[in-house]
């Protein structure tokens, strides 16, 4: 049931999109913060048919590109939005059937085009762990025994990111600032395709969920707080609710949907987060807040295991290629993620439950293709990381700065 284009902006409409795409696909609106009245009235509404998603999605698009709606607009309000719409456009016709290229989904919904990693660089990766990596046996086991010999014990996770949390949080507000009665509840939770999720509540208030179907390990719990936190998601949610929401008026970032270039630079700043704060080799100032909770931590083989290790971040990507643009059986698509990243069989299986998932399969490339990205942008400058945390901008916006 379409608003009346008449009498609904741009951006309510694009609001109600998202709001009706996310009826058809769980998980799709990931935020929501916006007037209560307008979800209740597309909650009662008849469930909309794909087709006429597709039909609202293309018409807001030409209407914005003719400059239709509001004249106060603005050219890069305008030009963001419809970055936005085109993604959820892609979304609403896979919905209604339509065969869209793994590769193609994330270029039109994300904003960049996916790229597969050359095997090369797993295999010089695997040299660089063969040479510091401790004990005896093939490198796979070597690698899984030492990261699964640093397991969080679970009654030790809670205090741990308590202590991170504290730290970060004081940190990111001296660098960017945080409104006042911004605030984080955090729970341990099971049965999730992901490591962590942040509830964006709106009212400065997030929900951060940490799953632990598998051991959290101590070298990557520290990026794990600062993605979901600070200065990652929530700092950028609640720095957006109060700068452009609330002085600014810009309603559209009241909605947080998964499928959109939104999500592509969210979740790269929020990579970045880490290394914005504690530069690039933050192992010691982690030790620090783990050594004293009795929690196993060597700074100086956690930094050469994980700088000889990063590249192999990327297989993630190649098995979501093999996935849906080759057609790989599940089977082989878990050696492949076993042999060139280095996991456990567990832990390959997490990776395809994300890969699989209808919701999540194209996300990866958030993540492998947004942190480079905004990397590049902010090189090592905290003013970069500020536009970033504050403004409204597409992937093109900061491949053409960097």
């Amino acid at each position: 049931m379409s608003s009346d284009r008449g009498s609904a902006t741009p951006v309510d409409r694009y609001i109600e999109l998202g709001l009706r795409l996310g009826r058809h696909v769980d998980g799709f609106v990931d935020a929501y913060y916006g007037p209560p009245s307008l979800a209740e009235r597309v909650d009662q509404e008849p469930l909309s048919e794909p087709a006429e998603l597709v039909a609202d999605a293309g018409q807001l698009i030409v209407d914005l590109d003719g400059g239709a709606g509001e004249p106060d607009l603005g050219a890069d309000r305008r030009r963001w939005l419809r970055g936005q719409i085109v993604g959820l456009h892609t979304s609403a016709r896979k919905l209604n059937g339509a065969q869209v290229s793994y590769a193609d989904e994330v270029e039109q919904c994300y904003g960049v085009r996916p790229q597969r990693r050359d095997e090369e660089e797993f295999e010089a990766a695997h040299r660089r762990l063969d040479d510091v990596l401790p004990g005896s046996g093939s490198l796979s086991e070597r690698y899984t025994t030492w990261r699964e010999g640093l397991a969080i014990p679970p009654e030790k996770l809670r205090p741990v990111i308590d202590s991170l949390a504290e730290d970060f949080r004081e940190r990111t507000h001296r660098l960017f600032g945080l409104p006042e009665g911004e605030h984080i509840e955090w729970e341990l939770v099971t049965n999730q395709p992901w490591s962590g999720f942040n509830y964006y509540q709106g009212g400065l208030s997030s929900r951060v969920a940490i799953n632990t179907d598998l051991p959290v390990l101590s070298p990557t719990i520290a990026h794990l707080v600062a993605h979901e936190a600070y200065p990652g998601h929530h700092t950028e949610h609640s720095r957006k609710e109060v700068g452009l929401v609330r002085q600014r008026g810009h309603m559209e970032e009241t909605i947080f949907l998964v499928g959109t270039p939104q999500c592509l630079l969210a979740e790269g700043l929020a990579d970045l987060g880490l290394e914005i704060l504690l530069g690039t080799r933050p192992e010691q100032l982690v030790a620090d807040h783990l050594r004293p909770l009795g929690v196993p931590y060597d700074p100086e083989v956690v930094a050469t295991v994980t700088e000889a290790g990063e590249a192999l971040n990327n297989v993630r990507g190649n098995v979501a290629f093999l996935l849906h643009e080759d057609g790989a059986a599940s089977d082989d698509a878990l050696a492949y993620a076993q042999r060139w990243g280095l996991v456990s069989r567990d832990r390959a299986e997490k990776m395809l439950e994300f890969l699989t998932d209808e919701t999540w399969r194209a996300y990866i490339s958030c993540y492998l293709e947004g942190l480079p990205l905004c990397r590049s942008f902010v090189g090592g400058n905290p003013e970069r990381f500020g536009q970033l945390l504050n403004d409204q901008l597409l992937p093109a916006d900061l491949a053409s700065v960097a």
